[in-house]
């Protein structure tokens, strides 16, 4: 996709953060956008700063209820006529131990970091095709390209989206489908994801902080802004690229793990034990 003027696309998570600014990048660029989130007050600000120069709309949309996805990309098509870009974007972070998370945290990240992707990408590719080109962007992280400890939830389903989005690429190329697809990798953005992350009371029991510190310290490490990524992954997909890292950190921590694989995990490891 070379360009995204009088094309329309479908971000999920599109009421703040990187969903935001890619919405923003677009609407600049002449692309009509039909806009998804769970949080109705940012989802209409989102669109207000769109501005009137595209058509816009918007649906509140827990990511997690496929029957709602499903029901969300047929009326993208009602409303928009056709679409040609799907960004699911929405994501939810989780910390704690192995030990201390229950199943039920496992299961409800992995319903909206994996699952939301995957309703999201099978949602929308009938449409895309019946475009006669399109392609979907699924936000996988760089703790899909390397563990972090304390983070396992979040790893794990930021590696399934990086396995998912991998393989889907594969098979729109075996099939010649006028479709594509591009995982993106992005290191420590500005976003509120560590805000409103759910933080198991082990991991202040192993850092020896309490949440909110380390909380605050790990917002500290957020270096890219919104805007940047957003350019980085649209420049992407005009690349067609098959995965995107954003920011110097996630180059770096890429670079480390495949040089140094298992040194990277006793070093990150130590550098936790370092900060308590």
């Amino acid at each position: 996709m070379k360009t995204f003027t009088d094309r329309t696309a479908a971000i999920t998570g599109a009421g703040s953060g990187i969903g935001r600014a890619l919405a923003l990048r677009l609407a600049g660029d002449g692309c009509h956008l039909a806009l998804a989130d769970r949080d109705a007050a940012g989802l209409a600000q989102t669109a207000a700063l769109a501005g009137p120069q595209v058509r816009v709309t918007t649906t509140e949309l827990d990511v997690a209820d496929e029957k709602a996805v499903s029901g969300w990309a047929d009326q993208v098509v009602a409303d928009h006529g056709s679409v040609h870009l799907v960004v699911n974007n929405a994501g939810v972070a989780l910390s704690g131990t192995v030990e201390a998370l229950s199943l039920d945290d496992y299961r409800w990240i992995m319903d909206i970091n994996f699952w939301g992707v995957v309703y999201g990408t099978k949602a929308f590719l009938p449409h895309l095709r019946a475009a006669g080109a399109g392609h979907v962007v699924n936000l996988s992280s760089i703790f899909g390209v390397a563990a972090q400890p304390l983070m396992s939830g979040y790893n794990a389903s930021k590696y399934a989206v990086r396995g998912f989005t991998e393989s889907l690429r594969q098979d729109l190329e075996l099939t010649r489908s006028p479709v594509s697809a591009t995982c993106v990798h992005p290191g420590g953005i500005k976003t509120n994801i560590a805000r409103a992350a759910r933080v198991h009371e082990s991991v202040a029991a192993a850092t020896g902080k309490p949440a909110d510190a380390a909380t605050a310290e790990f917002e500290r490490l957020l270096s890219t802004t919104p805007d940047a990524a957003a350019r980085t992954i649209l420049d992407g997909v005009r690349r067609n690229r098959r995965r995107v890292l954003i920011g110097p950190d996630a180059w770096a921590i890429d670079s480390m793990v495949r040089l140094l694989p298992t040194a990277y995990q006793r070093i990150v490891t130590g550098a936790v034990r370092s900060r308590r």
